[in-house]
């Protein structure tokens, strides 16, 4: 397997460009930050973006845990890559990646500063410090089991590569990392009520919410348990109706918060006799 490295300061717009320095070498598997992609998927890895502090952060970049190391090392021997493009802030960083997992020696380096231009790389700079965000080089959809509550904002990414040629497009994510000076991302529990009424509203089964609670997982901030009662209406499927309910409610909640429901109870604690009578 080839070694390539994309070397550049931090917030220049590695991750940004990562996918499009792949592709002209035809290079399919890439290790950024801790993470191990391939096209649109995450293979391996934990982000160390969601690290809580910056030390942490260095440790899960460089695979210092024999753990996260095992995770990335069993997958290359499953999927046998031809290459990997590994990400670093520096040569030596790249070199210790390298050795840490036991790849071999760099073939070839390529600096940012071969593929972006000084003003493009001090607008990335600017982002980074004055906005808190990160680029991870994968679409949103593929992130949003590692991030919940974190994920900013989808980027699509179009770039013309001459006449005659086809274009380069690509997804990417913009995330906010949890030692960020901005602070957490948080998601008040009205929104989360607010889209169940919503989602109730539209249910012919259901008359109304007769509760609603929302607990945070408060350790790790990477999900939320909701419990319901609600009030039915006459002449439906008790069992039916809550599980076509449940997945209405949850696929709503992750679809618009990007936070993951990680439990969800549905407590009938009636029934309503005045509407749908004759059913």
């Amino acid at each position: 397997m080839k070694t390539y490295a994309f070397v550049g300061p931090s917030g220049t717009g590695k991750s940004y460009r990562a996918q499009m320095v792949a592709n002209e070498r035809g290079i399919n598997y890439i290790i950024d930050d801790g993470l191990l992609i391939s096209g649109n998927e995450i293979l391996a890895g934990i982000s160390a973006k969601k690290a809580p502090t910056k030390i942490e952060t260095v440790r899960n970049a460089l695979f210092q845990s024999e753990e996260r190391k095992k995770e990335i090392q069993d997958v290359i021997k499953k999927r046998k890559p031809d290459s990997i493009l590994i990400l670093g802030t520096s040569d030596e960083m790249v070199k210790k990646i390298v050795e840490n997992l036991g790849f071999e020696p760099i073939t070839e380096t390529i600096y940012i500063t071969d593929v972006a231009t000084e003003e493009e790389m001090a607008m990335a700079r600017d982002i980074r410090v004055h906005q808190g965000k990160h680029v991870i080089p994968v679409p949103t959809f593929a992130l949003k089991k590692d991030f919940s509550g974190y994920l900013l904002d989808p980027l699509q990414i179009f770039k013309s590569k001459g006449k005659g040629k086809a274009p380069y497009i690509s997804e990417k994510s913009i995330i906010r990392p949890t030692f960020s000076y901005m602070g957490n991302f948080k998601i008040s529990d009205t929104v989360f009520k607010q889209i169940i009424d919503c989602v109730v509203e539209k249910s012919e089964s259901v008359h109304k919410i007769h509760r609603a609670i929302i607990k945070k997982h408060e350790e790790l901030n990477d999900g939320i348990y909701i419990y319901i009662e609600v009030i039915i209406n006459y002449g439906y499927n008790v069992n039916e109706t809550m599980q076509i309910l449940k997945q209405k409610i949850i696929k709503e909640i992750e679809k618009m918060t990007s936070m993951n429901v990680l439990g969800m109870e549905i407590v009938v604690k009636g029934v309503n006799l005045n509407e749908n009578i004759n059913k």
